[in-house]
């Protein structure tokens, strides 16, 4: 056992702990989710107001991605997790004190925004591709799977804390787990293997990893500026902005206050978010394994038509019997975010193995943007026609629209050449 342990690559030993990473930042994140009765039935914000610190805090969530992605090039992957943790802690805290919706724009929209979102996926993509090149298909996958699983299991939990002891303790309760996932990333966590000796996982000489850059901002909006002109980053951006749209915007602030119009009690209708997250281990889970295998192109137009078919039932699903909403959880679970690990593979077969995780960062923080629209959008036609059934309508329309956009990925372009080597410089584009 000892000798088998001692075999092990340090690689399984770096996904282990980001699983965990991930896992718990995505839970911070979603708290809010079941905060927003609460909140209103306290202090008498409307569901449009308290919508609009979730808009930020999922905008910040995405727009860190590309310098997140940066700082971690420059500083090192621990450096910039344990900072982004202690500002997560930071922000849960000071909103137990809070009495105006500007200190929850600040603290969970801002503060906590800004520290998970430099844990986002991006760190998924910068994990698997510095210390990954057999199996990361299947790792993105299951590294996926805890970053959005994690924003739902716990949601049952902070469901009934809310019940029991107020959302007051759910903030404390994200402060105290968020500290403890530090000694994790202290004594585990390491910035890339050529610093322990050894190359990636799978890996020969040729697959070095590319000299750390020196300035994270500058090399976060170069990348963007190279990546722009190419097609493919615009529809990979576009598809990833309705992604974001119909899943953590939509689905995932707004399935429980829909749920509770319905008459459903709010621990219920967390349950029901958990039980996506359960089946999403399974779907992004399958989808890294198929990402290895197929081409992308095809997986991103099946999961996006099949959540669009999803979500136009959803509304009926409200109004049926339980098995029905039972069923749509089932279905929809599967295709959570079962679209990152092709979209990554598509980024890492346009832009290069090493530019990958800074030009994911920017398609990242698209998806983000089209969570924050959907959020904010959500709330604001519950808030104008007292019902969610448009904004449900309204995504389904835009997942078919995606399905179709995710054939063109990849056509009549030239691949340009890796944008990343010891240096950020301008390559011909396509």
């Amino acid at each position: 056992m000892i000798a088998r342990i001692r075999s092990l690559h340090y690689a399984w030993i770096m996904f282990g702990a980001t699983f965990i990473i991930l896992l718990g930042a995505s839970a911070f994140r979603s708290a809010p989710g079941v905060l927003i009765v609460p909140l209103q039935d306290e202090f008498g914000w409307s569901r449009a107001t308290i919508s609009v610190a979730v808009s930020i805090n999922l905008l910040l969530f995405g727009f860190m991605g590309p310098f997140a992605a940066a700082m971690m090039e420059r500083f090192g992957i621990r450096r910039v997790l344990v900072g982004a943790l202690l500002t997560v802690a930071t922000g849960a805290a000071l909103t137990t004190r809070m009495h105006e919706p500007w200190q929850l724009y600040l603290t969970w929209g801002v503060m906590v925004g800004l520290g998970t979102g430099s844990m986002a996926t991006v760190l998924s993509a910068t994990v698997a591709s510095r210390w990954f090149v057999a199996r990361k298909g299947l790792v993105l996958g299951i590294l996926t799977a805890a970053g959005a699983t994690g924003q739902l299991v716990f949601l049952p939990f902070y469901g009934w804390i809310v019940s029991h002891s107020g959302w007051r303790t759910v903030s404390l309760t994200v402060t105290i787990a968020t500290l403890s996932v530090i000694p994790i990333v202290i004594l585990f966590v390491r910035n890339r293997p050529a610093d322990m000796g050894i190359l990636p996982y799978g890996a020969t000489s040729a697959d070095a990893a590319p000299k750390p850059m020196t300035n994270p901002i500058r090399t976060a909006f170069a990348t963007l500026g190279m990546a722009r002109h190419h097609r493919d980053f615009w529809l990979l951006a576009g598809t990833f902005f309705i992604c974001g749209a119909s899943t953590n915007g939509l689905i995932g602030t707004h399935l429980i206050p829909a749920a509770m119009d319905h008459g459903m009690a709010e621990t219920t209708a967390a349950s029901l978010l958990a039980l996506v997250g359960i089946f999403d281990i399974i779907g992004t889970t399958c989808s890294g394994w198929l990402t290895d295998r197929h081409d992308p192109r095809f997986l991103l137009f099946a999961y996006y038509g099949l959540r669009g078919l999803s979500l136009a039932i959803l509304p009926i699903a409200f109004n049926s019997p339980h098995f029905a909403l039972l069923a749509f959880v089932v279905f929809y679970g599967l295709d959570w975010v079962a679209t990152v690990p092709p979209t990554i593979a598509l980024a890492s077969k346009s832009f290069g193995r090493a530019a990958a995780p800074l030009v994911y960062g920017w398609i990242f923080a698209s998806h983000q943007l089209g969570a924050a629209f959907a959020a904010f959008g959500a709330g604001y036609i519950r808030t104008r026609y007292d019902d969610y059934t448009l904004a449900f309508a309204a995504a389904a329309g835009l997942c078919l629209i995606a399905s179709l956009m995710s054939l063109r990925i990849g056509l009549n372009a030239k691949t340009p050449e890796p944008i990343l080597g010891e240096g950020l410089s301008a390559r011909s584009t396509a």
